[in-house]
């Protein structure tokens, strides 16, 4: 089960105007994604990122069956779930994003999903929803026009750009506004094509 454990940066959350939470890919930590705040955050902004415990959020492909990946998808969505909570304590959920690479990216895009309210933006460069398949019971609430962007690659060996489509297609039902690009050949990374577009679309 993963430890709460998060790194922060910028306004303090009491004083914030706006909160991004960042989370990491697999193999990385949460320091390794904080630089990604840079492109977006003013000095207004509360910056944060959840550590996974041994830095993997759970230990299979986000395609296998959901169960190979328990207790730690459990606990990785209730983590960040618990982290918005707090920062909902003082910002209203249309002041919070969402941003993440990789395992990231499908956190990102799964948690706000399963609690799909009005956020200020979520942002999954390379994911999609978890999942063997992707259930519509276990995703609830409504995104009321919450803007999304969903990147990824033709060829990416992790994250089929079929699972990115399919999850763009669920949020839509949901009420987001989804901005879905692919680029072809490209590396598992993320763009500044992506940093523009996000920029772009939420800020």
């Amino acid at each position: 089960m993963h430890e709460y454990r998060i790194i922060e940066k910028g306004k303090p959350l009491e004083q914030a105007q706006s909160a991004i939470i960042l989370l990491h890919g697999r193999g990385a930590d949460a320091y390794d994604i904080l630089p990604l705040a840079d492109e977006f955050c003013d000095d207004t902004f509360y910056i944060v990122a959840p550590q996974a415990t041994n830095n993997v959020w759970y230990p299979f492909s986000f395609l296998s069956p959901e169960v190979r990946n328990e207790p730690w998808l459990t606990s990785a969505v209730g983590t960040v779930k618990h982290l918005i909570d707090n920062i909902g304590k003082h910002l209203t959920t249309n002041k919070i994003y969402i941003m993440g690479f990789s395992q990231g990216a499908c956190l990102a895009l799964e948690v706000s999903s399963q609690f799909a309210v009005k956020y200020a933006g979520v942002a999954a460069f390379t994911g999609g929803l978890i999942g063997e398949k992707i259930r519509t019971e276990k995703y609830n609430g409504n995104f009321e026009g919450t803007r999304v962007f969903i990147g990824n690659s033709d060829i990416d060996p992790h994250v089929p750009s079929e699972r990115s489509e399919e999850s763009r297609r669920l949020m839509q039902m949901k009420g987001a506004e989804v901005t879905y690009k692919i680029y072809p050949g490209m590396a598992h990374t993320i763009i500044q094509d992506e940093i523009d577009t996000v920029l772009q679309l939420m800020f």
